[in-house]
């Protein structure tokens, strides 16, 4: 159920009358609530004021939960309370979508509930991955600890993404321009030639004759092009839209070359950064299992995961386990190996996030080279093609008159 806001007027033991506003999901939550404070419900509605519910429906930009998170993790560390924690992190934010939230969750707090509980609330802002690690911070009173891996894993995971969107810029923007010339010059510059055939009398050659038709579609239905990225968009959705499907569509990303290897480096980085950083921290490997699968964005690799969660409680060492599945690189389960030997695991861990994330960048540099130049001739072929199938008819219709 999704959160609500609740005005309320109660009366204290004393007969005197409170109000306030409390976030629930249901308005007997709230009477429970009130009641658990030995206060007597006497009127409860629903919050005029929903920039709290409107702030959690949009969430807030990453880079505001960098921000956040870095606040919170220097205020922790000083074992400062929570509660005080986020009212100080509210007064010094710059965003009022980011005080709406910090202030909407102190509030929660505040009733009795949990950070962890405060922020599942709110999962378009708080991954599981998120909670997970809030979660065991707080159970094992551990929070200082665990939030600086928080920090730096957010921090790296925007860091990449920023790479991989300013390295895919440049490709984009050329297969875009290339599209675009090879529109206009079939709207605007083949229908010249039409002229020309009709005023010469001449059969057009097959191949003209083609590009004259596709290009009377394009005047006539071209703007059916715009609908193919709406298309597109909604088939990936359906493609994912039950754990099945979801399953499949993973599993075939996971198969396409340097693509799929991508993807797998990626995870594998962000499953050793969480889980060193969690056993670093203290957390049995189990437990520490369950929260870095909510890290993974893979269906198939946390399918495996649960997989290598059963036989690692059954007593299976856990690069065995990986090992048993043969879905990541071998690379991790033979260094976890190595580690569970020597005892530094985790250390090995932390060490694997740095490999993996250079073998990302490294993919992805290769993928950008590798796309530039394919689209450098599949536009050239496709303008070049267009080119020269109507100057040759051009030169037929010249052949004929001769």
């Amino acid at each position: 159920m999704s959160l609500n806001y609740y005005d309320y007027q109660a009366n204290n033991s004393q007969g005197v009358l409170e109000k306030g506003q409390l976030s629930a999901e249901s308005e007997q939550e709230v009477v429970n609530v009130l009641k658990a404070k030995k206060l007597i419900p006497i009127k409860i509605a629903l919050s005029a004021n929903q920039s709290q519910q409107k702030t959690q429906r949009k969430g807030i930009p990453s880079a505001e939960l960098i921000d956040f998170t870095q606040g919170l993790t220097t205020l922790m560390d000083a074992r400062m309370p929570i509660d005080k924690a986020l009212l100080l992190l509210e007064d010094i934010s710059e965003s009022a979508s980011t005080r709406q939230l910090i202030e909407a969750i102190r509030r929660d707090v505040k009733e009795g509930k949990t950070l962890a509980q405060a922020m599942e609330a709110r999962k378009n802002v708080f991954s599981n991955m998120y909670v997970s690690i809030i979660r065991a911070g707080e159970e094992a009173g551990i929070l200082h600890q665990l939030l600086p891996s928080l920090e730096s894993f957010m921090t790296d995971a925007e860091k990449n993404r920023r790479f991989i969107i300013a390295a895919m810029i440049y490709p984009a923007v050329l297969f875009i321009v290339g599209i675009l010339s090879v529109i206009i010059m079939l709207a605007f510059v083949v229908p010249q030639f039409a002229t020309l055939f009709e005023d010469a009398g001449t059969r057009i050659p097959p191949s003209a004759a083609f590009l004259l038709a596709l290009s009377e579609w394009i005047q006539s239905w071209g703007w059916t092009l715009l609908l193919i990225p709406f298309g597109f968009y909604f088939f990936w959705k359906w493609w994912g839209n039950s754990k099945e499907k979801k399953q499949q569509r993973d599993g075939f990303l996971l198969k396409m070359p340097i693509l799929g290897k991508l993807l797998l480096y990626k995870d594998t980085a962000n499953f050793s950064r969480t889980l060193g950083a969690l056993l670093s921290a203290g957390i049995p490997l189990l437990r520490a299992l369950q929260i870095t699968r909510g890290v993974i964005e893979n269906t198939q690799l946390t399918d495996e995961l649960m997989k290598v969660e059963v036989e690692v409680q059954s007593g299976v060492a856990l690069g065995k386990a990986l090992d048993n599945r043969k879905t990541f690189p071998v690379l991790l389960y033979k260094l976890i190996s190595v580690g569970e030997e020597s005892g530094r695991t985790a250390g090995i861990l932390n060490q694997l996030a740095t490999t993996f994330d250079g073998y990302v960048k490294n993919l992805i540099a290769t993928l950008v080279a590798l796309l530039e130049p394919l689209l450098i001739l599949f536009l050239g072929i496709m303008v070049g093609g267009i080119v020269i199938t109507m100057l040759l008819a051009v030169f037929s219709i010249n052949d004929v008159r001769m």
